[in-house]
């Protein structure tokens, strides 16, 4: 991941919430590693966070106790917020484009309405997704590739079969001393993204209201070329 852009994240996040984080009830999904997270706790919020995967929690343990921070880990899944059984959150928020990983519309709906249920009324829904620029310009027949003395990364990204999706190819080959040999790991990752006018009828299906969509962190006008959708959601005031 590129670091620079947590910080980036939190400063939308201070703006929009347009309250301090300190004392609020914060809910990080696809929290991954904790990045995020930590950030919110180090704001003194009441910090979440969410994820399917047990290793990246577990990740994200330890990095909250490397920066002696207080974070509530969860796993589960962002379509099924209640099975966890927490709610009542001042904000929830879900960065990097995470909601691009779910399969298809109704999941997304999903996902929106375990938001809206999860949130104390007048409370704050902020994410972000691949703008259809990103998917259909970009990545198709993008390449990265990093490397250090113990490991080398090959990312390739293809468009993928449904509409407005993308298939991203990754390599890791990591040095195992007791094999003295690299190991290689593959990984396959599919995205799909819509246009942001669906996401905004979705988010008002389920209840949202005050949905405004920006074109990037410091709240730009949507633009063509625009690589990234953020969006602002309020729960109703209403119970």
């Amino acid at each position: 991941m590129d670091k620079t852009l947590y910080p980036q994240w939190l400063q939308f996040t201070r703006r929009h919430l347009g309250l301090p984080l300190e004392d609020k009830k914060v809910l990080d999904l696809a929290c991954g590693t904790g990045d995020l997270a930590v950030l919110f706790a180090q704001e003194k919020a009441d910090t979440y966070g969410i994820d399917l995967s047990e290793e990246m929690l577990t990740l994200a343990e330890e990095r909250a106790l490397q920066d002696d921070v207080a974070v509530t880990w969860l796993q589960g899944d962002m379509t099924k917020l209640t099975d966890v059984g927490v709610g009542d959150f001042d904000l929830i928020t879900c960065f990097d484009d995470s909601l691009c990983y779910l399969t298809d519309l109704a999941a997304v709906e999903r996902c929106f309405s375990e938001v809206y249920a999860s949130l104390k009324p007048g409370g704050t829904f902020l994410f972000d997704v691949h703008s259809l620029y990103q998917m259909n310009e970009v990545f198709p027949g993008y390449m990265y590739n990093e490397h250090d003395e113990d490991w080398a990364f090959m990312w390739s990204s293809y468009s993928d079969d449904q509409p407005n999706s993308v298939l991203h190819d990754l390599t890791f080959f990591v040095w195992r001393d007791e094999l003295e040999a690299y190991e290689a790991l593959h990984e396959e990752h599919h995205e799909r993204t819509y246009p942001y006018q669906q996401y905004q009828q979705l988010l008002e299906k389920v209840g949202f209201s005050e949905v405004a969509v920006y074109g990037g962190f410091n709240d730009e006008n949507l633009q063509e070329e625009t690589p990234r959708w953020l969006f602002q959601a309020k729960r109703s005031d209403r119970s």
